[in-house]
């Protein structure tokens, strides 16, 4: 099962809104992923272990995993295209 990693500042509010938007959207469409929202401070750490990032601002670095915009996934502008992104990206 492939792991995907939302960021945000304190990874309490904005990146768990992301997180539980994305996994109840890609389970909609009958795709089963792990969804986790973790904090700035200790993304370095957990990324490892992902596949993909969603980003709630833009990333500093190169994880060298794809990004993909978690602010979508807030405002809801440019959702459904970003979703169909990480979709194709899980399918490859």
């Amino acid at each position: 099962m492939k792991r995907i990693i939302v960021a945000c500042g304190s990874g309490v509010a904005t990146s768990q809104t992301v997180a539980s938007k994305l996994e109840r959207e890609l389970e909609k469409k009958g795709i089963r992923v792990k969804v986790d929202a973790v904090d700035m401070k200790s993304l370095d750490y957990h990324i490892k272990n992902a596949d993909a990032y969603v980003s709630i601002v833009k990333p500093e670095k190169d994880y060298g995993i794809p990004v993909f915009n978690g602010i979508a996934f807030l405002t809801g502008i440019g959702m459904e295209q970003e979703l169909e992104k990480i979709i194709d990206y899980i399918n490859k």
